[in-house]
């Protein structure tokens, strides 16, 4: 049976160019730019029966006539969605390239990849509102977000170039491909069943963490469920050549928001211990903003992970079977602890319109190892200070700083620090396992 498509009718359908522009209409008060191609322009897929808006899935419907159109309400639905997103444009996330990294296994099942299409664009010229015009199958919108406009490209001398999107964005587009996954294999189901001639159902969404989850009481699809601690205490350099791991690992919420499906295993390089499941999304947010081989610089960002969401992140950390039993962090993160924390009352500060300010960027870096701790030492500096100085804050051996953050453990994530330390860890093997080297050398490896 066919519909009629009425422009306009609030409860009907319009056509697929009336509603790219009331998509563009009814979010361009909203924190994430959108695109006027949402509908028509690549990569949508509005004659394939669906067309991705933001994290929603929006049915489309063959009219009379052979013309395709859409529900308004859902458009209006989507769009409400998307305009009470917060964004951030400060809390970037690194999209690519990544060096080295080996290839995911993909689902062939979901032809956004936003990934994947990103990779190849950031060196073509233009600015915002240029995807639009894109005819040769280039993405001109990630669903129905003109990505282009928040894109930060970042070339340090002498450095590689690398591009940046928003976390916002990142999570957003991580759902949008999770939910046409969901969609795919549920119409599939139904078209193989014959028990249905329709496209599925609308996938609700609901709040979860800190993001939307897609959910849909009729697809046969099991939603991603929260990790407990299926792989607690396994070495990541056995469980990752595991066939089919990736797919495992899809099937858990994120162990850290609890918001997006899970992507990728995090694991503690230093004792080679599975940590948990996490979206693409946390997995990046752990690391400090620059990281080398014995050196890191902690900026606000990161320095969150400490304050505010200190909990969370703390049991993280120590889903580690080696970081629990020595109730310590692995070394990047017990320097970048030291320099926020242990120093605090050491940083200088200037006037500002606000008060006083912390003075400039913290940077901490360290010799020798956590293997020899009586050797390692952490130094802890400030960069960019508006004086022109650059000072030395402090220099705390390694196991000083690792006392300090046990005591700091016991006082903010007391449940953490109850189930650390050797005396209290069940199953910890007899002899510590090896320290495992990281392959990478690229400094983003050691987490």
């Amino acid at each position: 049976m066919t519909e009629r498509v009425v422009p306009g009718r609030v409860d009907g359908l319009i056509t697929l160019e009336a509603a790219d522009a009331v998509w563009v209409a009814l979010t361009a008060g909203g924190a994430v730019p959108t695109a006027s191609g949402a509908f028509t322009c690549s990569p949508a897929r509005a004659r394939t029966g669906y067309v991705l808006l933001g994290s929603s899935v929006v049915a489309t419907v063959r009219a009379a006539g052979g013309r395709w159109g859409v529900a308004e309400r859902e458009v209006r639905r989507a769009a409400a969605e998307l305009n009470a997103v917060v964004m951030d444009r400060r809390d970037l996330v690194l999209v690519g390239p990544f060096r080295g990294a080996p290839e995911p296994e993909r689902d062939e099942e979901t032809p956004l990849r936003w990934r994947r299409r990103v990779a190849g664009e950031p060196e073509e010229p233009g600015g915002p509102g240029r995807g639009a015009r894109h005819e040769d199958g280039r993405p001109c919108h990630l669903a129905g977000i003109d990505w282009r406009q928040l894109l930060v490209k970042h070339t340090p001398d002498g450095a590689r170039r690398t591009w940046w999107l928003p976390r916002a964005v990142v999570r957003l587009l991580d759902s949008a491909e999770h939910a046409e996954t969901r969609w795919l294999r549920a119409a599939r189901t139904r078209e193989t069943g014959a028990t249905a001639t329709e496209p599925p159902s609308r996938p609700r969404l609901t709040g979860d963490g800190d993001g939307p989850r897609a959910t849909s009481p009729k697809s046969p699809a099991a939603s991603p469920r929260p990790y407990g601690k299926e792989l607690e205490g396994q070495l990541y350099s056995v469980l990752s050549r595991k066939p089919g791991i990736a797919r495992k690992v899809a099937g858990w919420v994120c162990a850290v928001c609890g918001g997006a499906p899970a992507t990728v295993l995090d694991h503690c390089h230093e004792h080679g211990y599975v940590r948990a499941p996490v979206c693409q999304s946390c997995n990046t947010r752990e690391r400090p903003d620059h990281l080398y081989a014995d050196d890191v610089r902690v900026a606000n960002r990161y320095t969150r992970l400490f304050h505010t969401e200190a909990d969370n992140w703390l049991r993280h950390w120590h889903r580690c079977t080696g970081c629990r039993a020595r109730t310590v962090l692995p070394l990047p993160h017990l320097a970048a602890w030291t320099a926020f924390i242990a120093c605090r009352s050491l940083r200088p500060t200037h006037r500002s319109s606000r008060g006083r300010e912390p003075c400039g960027v913290l940077r901490v870096s360290w010799t020798g190892s956590q293997n020899a701790s009586r050797s390692c030492m952490f130094t802890v500096t400030v960069d960019f200070c508006p004086a022109g100085e650059h000072r030395v804050l402090a220099r705390v051996p390694y196991r000083e700083a690792a006392e300090r953050f046990r005591g700091w453990l016991a006082d903010t994530a007391p449940a953490v620090a109850a189930l650390s330390g050797p005396d209290r860890l069940d199953g910890l093997p007899a002899q510590p396992r090896p320290v495992v080297v990281d392959p990478g050398g690229e400094g983003l490896g050691l987490f």
